[in-house]
């Protein structure tokens, strides 16, 4: 297994000037978070809270190093200090009244809640608006299998949350509305992209007000009616494929959208103009290469089980850090999350690619085909 030894070694993505991603270090896991009780765990989507701190919030966790036993809980809260970001995140605390990393939100693994058996509730991405920050999850039973999703909100940095009230059912927008990520849009809109839980589905892309997240009415879906694409329609397929976790920042004045490839067993990044550019015509990489636990090469970007895939605060285009989660499901260890690096300069530089696509594309409900680039909007609102 590939390891980081303090230096800025990366392999260049054949065809490209753009760095396969390398491992910085691990980030959970014996001899790293100990101290918080967390020895198994995955996910850590990260953003800096109203204080400066970084908060990571991570799923399924463990006391012991790999999956099941005591102290399962879900979702967990850890904290940072971002000077450490670009070198290997240090954790500095952890959600609840001591060390322990206390499960953040009130319920039973395994427990009845509103008729329905909930195993675990699993964080998707989480944003700071002023000085509160909102969480969403997936409220599961089984993995892949969501009931709802709602969103929790923290007035206190990310130490408690507390339930908005929010609540979408799992086969909202054809069940397209359950993993989700946003970002700021800098013109008083947050932006979303979301899939499904099953890994198998394409994206669509919704926007809100930032002062109305947790208004289900104020969402407005980016959708293709009667030969063009605007705001307030039902929500196209945006990109077809199959999905899982999503990641979208803006760096450096670009939109970045990173995703875990489930079809291709990887994690890739697209450049974008703004979110409503094309997806299919975007500047593409691959980061992190799936593999077989023969060919594991962590230095050169090579991770099996791989999956994740989250933009940590403070990086740059010439330096960009991920959060990746391995999980080895026939021992149940490595499950962990571990810090990544590339540079992906050259790629918002690049032409965008060339595709020739299908006909205009149906609702999220319906089946998914792509969209010319003709009928697409470049501009974000």
């Amino acid at each position: 297994m590939g390891t980081y030894d303090g230096t800025m070694q990366q392999s260049e993505t054949e065809g490209s000037g753009v760095t396969a991603a390398s491992k910085i270090r691990d980030l959970t896991g014996p001899g790293r978070t100990d101290r918080f009780g967390v020895g198994g765990t995955d996910l850590g989507v990260t953003v800096v809270a109203p204080d400066g701190r970084l908060v990571s919030v991570f799923g399924d966790t463990f006391e012991k190093a790999g999956v099941g036993g005591a102290g399962w809980r879900s979702p967990v809260v850890l904290f940072s200090d971002p000077a450490t970001a670009g070198t290997g995140i240090e954790w500095t605390g952890a959600a609840g009244p001591d060390d322990y990393a206390h499960q953040v939100l009130p319920y039973r693994h395994g427990s009845i809640i509103d008729g329905r058996t909930v195993t675990t509730i699993l964080p998707t991405d989480i944003i700071t608006i002023g000085d509160e920050m909102y969480l969403h999850v997936m409220v599961c039973e089984g993995l892949g299998n969501v009931h709802w999703t709602q969103v929790h909100r923290s007035k206190d940095n990310g130490e408690t949350w507390t339930h908005t009230g929010v609540k979408w059912p799992g086969s909202h927008h054809g069940g397209l509305f359950q993993m989700l990520t946003w970002a700021h849009g800098g013109d008083g809109y947050v932006y979303v992209f979301s899939t499904g839980f099953q890994r198998d589905k394409g994206l669509i892309l919704q926007r809100v007000p930032e002062d109305r997240l947790v208004d289900p009415a104020a969402w407005q879906g980016w959708g293709y009616r009667e030969g063009t694409w605007a705001w307030g329609n039902p929500p196209t397929i945006a990109l077809t494929g199959k999905h899982g976790e999503l990641c979208l920042r803006r760096v450096e004045g670009r939109w970045l959208l990173v995703v875990f490839n489930a079809g291709s067993y990887r994690i890739d990044l697209l450049s974008l103009d703004s979110p409503t550019a094309d997806l299919y015509q975007a500047s593409r990489e691959t980061l992190v290469h799936g593999c077989s636990w023969s060919t594991e090469n962590h230095a050169g970007g090579l991770v099996a089980q791989l999956y994740g895939g989250y933009i940590v605060p403070g990086s740059t285009l010439d330096d960009l850090h991920l959060i990746v989660s391995q999980w080895n499901t026939a021992t149940n260890w490595p499950y962990w999350a571990m810090q990544f690096h590339a540079n992906i300069a050259d790629l918002t530089t690049r032409p965008a690619n060339t595709y020739q696509a299908a006909d205009p594309g149906s609702t999220a409900s319906g089946p998914a085909t792509q969209v010319p680039q003709s009928s697409r909007s470049s501009a974000p609102a």
